[in-house]
């Protein structure tokens, strides 16, 4: 299974809300830079994050495209949230079940099979303003 393959089955796993599936994806020492915050590293990690994101939002990712480095190691996504606020996270507006539309991207890296790096992207403001 080519990089290109692995990512894609990540963010079919991440619209069909198979959290499990997207987590046998990854590394067990993943890398997750997130847009705001400290650096995760580990599933251990990785999935608080999931779990908590799961409670605070409803998302679907439409209009994906991907592009690859000539090694096979690294993909770029771009992509467009689309997404339900539900739950209030700290330092973020009160939640009511907004709906946003937001583009955002990701930068990924796949070595041995496995996601060891999974970078986000988007602009924080813009979701504040569309769920205020």
């Amino acid at each position: 299974m080519t990089a290109l393959d692995i990512v894609n089955r990540y963010y079919a796993y991440f619209n069909q809300k198979n959290w499990e599936g997207m987590l046998s994806l990854l590394h067990s020492e993943v890398r997750h830079e997130p847009n705001q915050g400290d650096v995760r590293i580990g599933n251990e990690k990785f999935t608080e994050f999931m779990q908590k994101m799961d409670e605070a939002y409803e998302e679907i990712l439409t209009e994906l495209v991907f592009f690859t480095s000539s090694d096979d190691t690294r993909i770029a996504a771009e992509f467009v949230v689309n997404g339900v606020y539900k739950q209030a996270e700290e330092g973020l507006p009160p939640a009511h079940g907004q709906t946003y539309i937001l583009p955002a991207g990701a930068f990924l890296e796949v070595k041995e099979g496995k996601i060891t790096r999974v970078t986000t992207y988007y602009n924080l403001p813009l979701w504040i303003k569309l769920v205020s």
